[in-house]
């Protein structure tokens, strides 16, 4: 949600920010801004739309210079429009800000700058906080890190800053709170990159430095980074991560669009988050995190799971793992609702914190409050040094690669894939599972990837499913058991993507009020596996036939009872019922991929959405 890039260096500074701003257009976003600095020169170029839009205005005019800020906005305060859209300017035509986040108390900010004689041209909480900055520099007569510190002190809300002063083009001063920021270090601090993530600088240099919450860098030319604590401004000695990302990770390879990329990546994503934990051949899985902390979870009285979206959909499927292969019980919960209800947690209980990100803003407030009460927190994410994954008290990287698409695929199957190892592990530990059951599902989840790779070969089939219903408005889709919640998350990537009105439901609920909506313009899409309750979802499509809805049914390979009933079938391979949302998530991905691509929508970055929600 939101991007800022930046760059202070020898280079020209446009063409980086630029392919930067490309590259982080996968966080959502309605306008887009760069501003340069050459010779106390400040130009500024911004617009509602796209990068595109943003490129055709900026390269009629100057863009010569060696420091730059970038941003994509996502709309919070004032709607898209070119005043709303960053970089903001202070009203001395000095100070310039990238921000993305919210100021909660910007309105009572607000009111105190007018009296003091300033002016504001947007509806944003920005551009108060820029002026902000200017006041407490003019009346402290300070620097620009130190107002940036005074400033942020006022405020309340979430941030992830860069600001820089046009009369010292040698200098930028990043801030965070709530919302990432990484800042890339040149060689012999000749030049530096500042980025909502990495992915804007990752062909110019390795090390990379992510503030944690209330830190402040000052970047200067030829000096070392200074990072220091807003609080209390003490030093911080800043950690130099070397970044694993390569570029031909964030690249379409070849692929019309990242999401069919990165639908197609997931036989090797899977095994990547396997590799060296599920040792199938020596009947073992080692996870060092689950290992070094295996009291916690063996002692456990319950799981607590927390997500949003996608990864709440992974989180219903873990539930399905802990208790029938463990025997834990489970809790899922929404982090939005689960930090504000005041819930019970023990210290007996394990937590679960599930994000692709490692940065959702709910889900880590949701980590914090789980900590404060005592209870162990485990995190799975994709991003290495994301904040869950430092917040966490332990945790597991799905290492699925970077997930550019906004719609999550292979961080839905991955995840799963994390889950499946640790409730395999504490079912044989906790004797829920026998040796010889422990070994087949291990030697069957070695063979996952190679089955996906099947599926994916009948895209063909599903493109001509797709073709016919594309111009609908309405879906239903129904599972049972581990289904369940694949119907869910179906249903969301196809509302996601597509923009057709889409729900799932358990089975059996149908029954319950759904069945009231089915007629002949009706598709529905039922996953009919031959595991667990096959014969009560029969019975399901039969009524659903009876009212001449339309059935989409994902069955197992060589069924012949539901070929019989259903308008379509998409087959899949033989598994074990847990094993089944790794096989039948693959055909629903690639339904609503089709269909979206069908209706001429925009599948990368679909209106309104954003990749990582970092504010509330």
């Amino acid at each position: 949600m939101c991007g800022i890039v930046g760059y202070l260096g020898f280079r020209k500074a446009y063409p980086i920010v630029i392919k930067g701003l490309q590259r982080l257009e996968y966080r959502g976003y309605d306008s887009a801004g760069v501003v340069l600095t050459n010779d106390n020169e400040l130009n500024l170029y911004k617009t509602k739309g796209k990068v595109s839009d943003l490129k055709k205005i900026a390269e009629t005019q100057n863009i010569d210079g060696n420091l730059a800020l970038g941003h994509t906005r996502w709309a919070t305060h004032g709607i898209p429009n070119d005043a709303n859209s960053h970089p903001h300017v202070s009203n001395s035509g000095n100070l310039v800000i990238v921000h993305n986040g919210i100021i909660e108390n910007y309105n009572s900010l607000k009111k105190e700058l007018i009296k003091r004689g300033y002016s504001f041209d947007s509806d944003t909480d920005t551009e108060i906080l820029i002026n902000l900055i200017e006041e407490f520099k003019k009346t402290n007569n300070c620097k620009l890190g130190k107002a940036v510190q005074l400033a942020l002190k006022s405020v309340i809300g979430a941030y992830a800053i860069a600001v820089y002063d046009r009369t010292k083009s040698d200098e930028i001063i990043v801030a965070r709170l709530g919302s990432p920021i990484a800042i890339g270090v040149g060689e012999d601090n000749k030049e530096f990159f500042v980025a909502s993530d990495a992915s804007p600088f990752i062909e110019y240099t390795k090390d990379a430095v992510y503030l944690e919450d209330e830190e402040l860098a000052i970047i200067k030319l030829g000096k070392d980074l200074r990072v220091r604590k807003i609080k209390d401004d003490s030093f911080v000695e800043p950690n130099i991560n070397e970044l694993q990302l390569n570029l031909d990770q964030i690249e379409k390879g070849g692929y019309d669009h990242f999401m069919l990329k990165e639908i197609h990546e997931q036989p090797n994503a899977i095994l990547d988050t396997y590799r060296g934990r599920l040792l199938a051949d020596r009947g073992l899985i080692k996870m060092g995190s689950v290992d070094n902390n295996i009291t916690k979870f063996l002692n456990a009285n319950r799981i607590i799971i927390v997500a949003c979206g996608t990864s709440w959909h992974a989180g219903l499927v873990g539930e399905y793992l802990f208790e029938d292969l463990a025997r834990i019980p489970v809790e899922v919960e929404y982090a939005s609702e689960f930090r504000y209800r005041n819930p019970i947690i023990n210290k007996n209980d394990v937590v679960i914190a599930i994000s692709q990100s490692g940065e959702t803003a709910d889900t880590l407030a949701a980590v914090k409050l789980a900590k404060e009460k005592g209870a162990f927190v485990f995190g799975i994410c994709n991003v290495v040094g994301s904040s869950i994954a430092r917040e966490t008290n332990s945790g597991a990287y799905t290492h699925a690669g970077p997930e550019i698409g906004v719609a999550s695929t292979k961080a839905f199957t991955t995840q799963i894939t994390i889950l499946s190892l640790i409730a395999l592990k504490l079912g044989n530990l906790r004797g829920e599972l026998s040796n010889s059951t422990y070994q087949k599902y291990l030697h069957e989840m070695v063979l996952i990837p190679s089955k996906i790779e099947q599926l994916l070969k009948i895209d063909s089939k599903i493109k001509e499913i797709a073709s016919i219903y594309k111009d609908v408005s309405n879906f239903l889709y129904l599972g049972r058991g581990y289904n369940f919640p694949v119907a869910l998350e179906g249903a969301l990537k196809l509302k996601e993507i597509s923009y057709i009105h889409a729900e799932g439901y358990p089975a059996a609920e149908m029954k319950h009020g759904p069945i009231a909506l089915i007629d002949e313009s009706m598709p529905v899409v039922v996953i009919a596996t031959n595991r667990g309750h096959y014969d009560k979802v029969v019975s399901n499509i039969q009524e659903i036939k009876a009212r001449k809805g339309k059935i989409i049914a994902i069955v197992t390979k060589g069924d012949t009872i539901v070929k019989e009933i259903a308008d379509h079938v998409i087959e899949i391979p033989q598994a074990s019922e847990s094993l089944y949302p790794l096989l039948t998530t693959i055909p629903l991905q690639l339904l609503s991929y089709y269909i979206a691509v069908m209706r001429g929508c925009n599948v990368d970055q679909p209106r309104n959405l954003a990749k990582s929600v970092t504010v509330e």
